[in-house]
């Protein structure tokens, strides 16, 4: 059927959704101006980004420069390789062979003092070398296009997910084909059924039966994950990647995303929206801090979710159980029962969790009704997070 000898017709043109940014004048010029940057910009941009994930408030060059040469080994856990290579021009590597050489550390110091004049210059950091607005915006759209770009060549972004929503269950029904509905609609076993009955030898455009799936309500998605201290620089990287899919892809799709930051205490929520721009830059802003507190986070949930019949769904992401409370695991349980009486799912993913936060984390999916994923670093983070988005549809 895929095949250009395929013996039925012309299909019309496939018509597929896609995510975009706000048109606002200030994304759209960012946009160009990163999808046209040299790699100085997209560089600024990333060390930004980087900034945020390691929980590091200001660009504070004298102070760097100090860090790096008076204990290299706890720098380089403090700021990471990523943000010590992007501040310093250097490889980390190289860093690390030539950090006693007295003319080496002129130079370094030269080149951390000038790449952060220039993206002061550039409006990207205020006089006290903390990141603005601007510079905010640069890191959301680094992250953004960074992430889109990893996932589109795989053909995972671009897939649409459903043309109507479903109302009860997955059964789907067929109907005849149409110009404008979508090829991969086809459904292929009653199309050769019914040109079977016909006593047509080759398919025609009159035999072709499309699936038909009824309407639903829409599906709001709220996206909550762990921004305590163990999810510092890459893990809560990747999460920031996978929220970023999220965004696009639901939205896309015309549904509400939602988002909740947690730690200790909420440090950020998002009532479900369509506005993509706001979901980036709050996702791109955030810094880990100290302990996990996945009660107050459910609950909050409850609060953002809309009133009325619709498919209500929370996703949370951490890489350990609940460590604050008078009984955290009593709480936590309570707190998803109260989703379920509520017709909120929940699904969660696990990084890297022990077989105690294994055993509470089945519990938490048995209540919600989603489903367990549990995974070692968070490399597949973002595929995960579509994959569970794509089950409620």
């Amino acid at each position: 059927m895929a095949s250009d000898t395929s013996p039925i017709g012309s299909f019309s043109e496939i018509q597929e959704l896609s995510g975009k940014l706000s048109p606002q004048q200030e994304e759209d010029k960012l946009m160009r101006t990163v999808l046209q940057a040299d790699q100085k910009t997209k560089d600024h941009g990333n060390l930004i980004r980087d900034s945020f994930n390691r929980g590091i408030g200001a660009f504070a060059p004298n102070l760097i420069f100090r860090n790096l040469v008076q204990n290299y080994s706890q720098a380089r856990k403090i700021y990471g390789e990523t943000f010590i290579r992007l501040v310093s021009g250097y490889d980390e590597s190289f860093i690390r062979k030539n950090i006693n050489v007295p003319e080496f550390q002129r130079e370094l110091k030269k080149r951390i003092e000038k790449n952060i004049d220039e993206m002061k210059d550039q409006g990207l950091l205020d006089d006290t070398d903390a990141p603005t607005s601007h510079g905010l915006k640069l890191a959301s759209l680094t992250l953004t296009i960074e992430e889109l770009d990893r996932l589109m060549p795989k053909g995972i972004i671009g897939e649409k997910v459903h043309k109507k929503r479903k109302l009860y269950g997955d059964k789907e029904e067929s109907k005849d084909y149409k110009r404008g509905d979508l090829y991969r609609s086809l459904d292929i076993h009653k199309s050769v059924k019914a040109a079977i009955r016909r006593n047509h030898r080759e398919l025609s455009e009159a035999d072709l039966k499309v699936f038909e799936k009824k309407a639903k309500g829409a599906i709001t998605v709220i996206y909550a994950f762990d921004a305590s201290g163990s999810m510092k620089g890459e893990k809560i990287d990747l999460c920031k990647k996978a929220g970023v899919a999220l965004c696009y892809k639901a939205i896309a799709e015309r549904d509400k995303v939602g988002l909740i930051i947690f730690g200790k205490h909420i440090k950020k929520s998002v009532s479900p929206t369509l506005d993509f721009p706001l979901l980036v830059e709050e996702i791109t802003r955030i810094k880990p801090s100290q302990e996990t507190n996945i009660q107050k986070t459910i609950q909050k949930s409850i609060e953002l979710f809309p009133s009325g019949h619709s498919t209500k769904h929370l996703i949370l992401v951490t890489d350990c159980m609940p460590t604050t409370g008078k009984d955290p695991e009593k709480e936590v349980l309570e707190a998803a029962s109260l989703c379920h009486d509520n017709n909120i799912s929940i699904s969660l993913i696990g990084i890297g969790l022990d077989e105690k936060g294994i055993l509470l984390a089945r519990r938490i999916v048995e209540i919600g009704e989603g489903r367990l994923y549990l995974v070692k670093g968070g490399k597949r983070l973002d595929l995960i997070v579509l994959e569970d988005y794509y089950s409620l549809n």
